[in-house]
């Protein structure tokens, strides 16, 4: 993980409310934070308390984007992280411990994210509207394809279609919103399974897989070697396996704990999406469902499976 971003010696705080601290200044601050500088100072200007809201905020973002300290961040760390004086950090990090936005070990002296961003983040995740997020994206989509977009949730062993985009062909796939299809055989719902533990894709496979088509893969080891292969690829086809004359291309949407919750998918008549066009839907369903997961507070795996 990169560090945040160094901020530029003409914004690094001249304010003389606070010494500068020496080189061999210890790590340990006073056991209590000093909460005199949190008073509003009528002297500063708008611009300098707009400086110093960003430079303590740009606290909060390294803490949180660290990866190399797990037991947190020492003074003389964060401030040459952030380059910026250590007097500066403890003037800033102060009124950020009094709420209880970064807290501070009491024997070792780091600092780390406190127990309020925990509160934030779940009324962000609690209040954000997901059809208004994802209605702009999903449109775009399907104007950049020319075909219809499906946003899905999985139910086992069926996904559900929760919102439509209409292509403007007009010949286009029969849909509605609330229909169910099985998993197996849609591109949607192999992007779920291909997400899924070993104990679900053994239940949707126990519940059969006949034929929908001629192309409908019905064999378990077939299904699983495909859904190794979304996984490797990031994005699921339905080639012609659900309905006939129509494919269909699938990418997942992540959550905060990096697990699918829905799916995006462009589906159209075989002769307009045809498995030329394949690799470039692909492209454009990605790009899309990674716009959404990082709109909606989403994380993507690191990892892609192995095999």
């Amino acid at each position: 993980m990169t560090d945040a971003p160094d901020t530029p010696q003409s914004a690094r705080d001249t304010s003389p409310s606070a010494p500068e601290a020496s080189p061999s200044a210890p790590d340990m601050p006073p056991s209590a934070p000093d909460t005199s500088v949190s008073a509003a100072d009528p002297s500063v200007s708008r611009r300098n308390t707009s400086s110093s809201l960003r430079r303590a905020l740009g606290i909060l973002m390294y803490l949180a984007e660290d990866r190399g300290h797990p037991h947190g961040v020492t003074l003389t760390d964060l401030a040459a992280g952030l380059q910026l004086s250590k007097s500066t950090v403890l003037r800033l990090v102060a009124p950020l411990r009094d709420v209880r936005l970064v807290d501070q070990d009491p024997e070792s002296g780091r600092y780390r994210l406190g127990p309020q961003n925990a509160l934030l983040g779940q009324a962000y995740l609690e209040r954000r509207d997901t059809r208004q997020i994802t209605s702009p994206v999903l449109h775009r989509l399907s104007e950049d394809s020319g075909e219809t977009v499906h946003l899905v949730t999985f139910d086992p062993p069926e996904i559900v279609y929760i919102d439509k985009v209409e292509s403007t062909q007009p010949v286009r796939m029969h849909s509605r919103v609330g229909n169910r299809q099985p998993a197996y055989c849609t591109a949607t719902g192999k992007v779920f399974l291909a997400h899924s533990t070993d104990d679900v894709v053994d239940k949707v496979i126990a519940m059969g897989l006949p034929a929908r088509t001629e192309a409908t893969i019905t064999t378990p080891e077939r299904l699983r070697e495909e859904l190794a292969l979304i996984r490797r690829r990031g994005y699921a086809v339905d080639d012609v396996e659900n309905e006939h004359d129509i494919r269909c291309v699938a990418a997942p949407v992540y959550d905060h704990t990096g697990e699918v919750t829905t799916a995006v998918s462009v589906s159209g008549p075989a002769a307009r999406v045809t498995r030329d066009r394949v690799p470039e839907l692909g492209a454009l369903i990605v790009t899309a469902t990674g716009t959404l997961t990082e709109s909606l507070g989403g994380v993507v795996p690191g990892a892609r499976d192995p095999d």
